[in-house]
């Protein structure tokens, strides 16, 4: 089987299993787990935050920044495709009390003037404006990528409305190899920023989220309250440094053979619109002899499984699980069809 579906399905190599078995351990809600301690310390060192905090995923990384950033009845921005908004199980409402303000964005991305806009004026028949989330890559977007410059420009329009600025960065590193940037542009522009580690760096599972000393330290009170308590984590945390170290030079390659499966369906007829790949994402539009669901289980008799992401798209997610032999293999496959 040649799995597409998302690169969240990555195994652990025997390195890093090792890395794991190998891990010193202690109580890390005591604060006590050395391998903890050390990928939270590292992590805020590559984005220049001040401290971070372990967790088991992105989505309760996302939902304790938002549950730290905001009061009951507060209002979050954020796009309309967005992972906090679609896919964490009506987090933001049952978690933090809040509503949201949804911005038509292009490929997941939304600029300064919409944000403005969006902001509620001072009024107590409207909830107070709380918390902007920007999503970079946008996962629904085809894993599309803000230019920095545009960053800043939010980040002005926060400034200057008192707003804090949170980034769900679940592919954050798939960006910044992108767009040739570096990790602490971001950490100086972000309040806070969800960093996972079990997508394009291979980790199984976990998330750091990044921020100022005192908003980790709320935000350990709220992992608590949600149960992300861990214990000896070490062996988990091992994982995340081991993909820090050795597999974020591997992105780059994900990043090529999408953009090789891309012109290979680009030349179907079943085919219709397609996203532009900027990273390891590719969303392509199915029509005429085939459609989505068509295409899933024509590729799955293949041994390659995908999804269908909507009545009308396809998604394919390229991840270190996926080698160059499996690619030339994907291409044959789609140019059979």
């Amino acid at each position: 089987m040649i799995d597409l579906r998302s690169d969240t399905v990555t195994k652990p190599t025997n390195e890093m299993l090792i890395a794991m078995m190998n891990a010193s351990v202690g109580d890390d809600v005591f604060g006590e787990d050395p391998t903890v301690n050390r990928l939270e310390e590292m992590l805020a060192e590559i984005f220049g935050m001040e401290a971070g905090i372990f967790c088991p995923s992105g989505t309760m990384t996302n939902q304790i920044a938002i549950k730290v950033h905001t009061q009951p009845g507060q209002e979050v921005i954020c796009e309309r495709l967005s992972h906090i908004y679609q896919y964490e199980g009506g987090g933001i409402a049952f978690n933090s009390g809040c509503s949201v303000k949804l911005i038509d964005g292009n490929r997941g991305r939304i600029t300064a003037e919409q944000i403005l806009d969006a902001i509620n004026p001072d009024d107590i028949h409207k909830p107070t404006t709380a918390l902007v989330s920007l999503e970079n890559t946008g996962n629904r977007g085809g894993g599309s990528c803000y230019d920095f410059k545009d960053i800043l420009e939010i980040k002005k329009v926060c400034l200057d409305n008192n707003i804090p600025l949170h980034l769900d960065g679940a592919r954050i590193f798939n960006a910044l190899v992108a767009k040739n940037e570096t990790a602490k542009q971001y950490g100086e522009v972000f309040d806070s920023i969800s960093v996972c580690l079990s997508k394009g760096l291979g980790a199984p599972v976990g998330s750091v989220l990044l921020g100022s000393k005192n908003f980790i330290k709320k935000a350990r009170r709220i992992r608590k309250v949600l149960g992300g308590g861990m214990r000896q984590a070490g062996i988990l945390a091992a994982a995340g440094i081991y993909a820090l170290e050795n597999n974020l030079k591997l992105i780059s390659k994900d990043h090529a053979n999408a953009k090789r499966i891309e012109q290979a369906l680009l030349k179907k007829d079943f085919i219709g619109e397609m996203l532009p790949v900027e990273t390891n994402i590719v969303i392509a539009e199915v029509n005429g002899r085939l459609n989505p669901i068509d295409l899933v289980k024509l590729m799955k008799g293949h041994g390659i499984y995908l999804m269908a992401i909507s009545t009308t798209q396809i998604r394919m997610v390229l991840h270190l699980g996926i080698s160059d032999d499996e690619v030339i293999e994907i291409i044959k496959i789609i140019d059979g069809l």
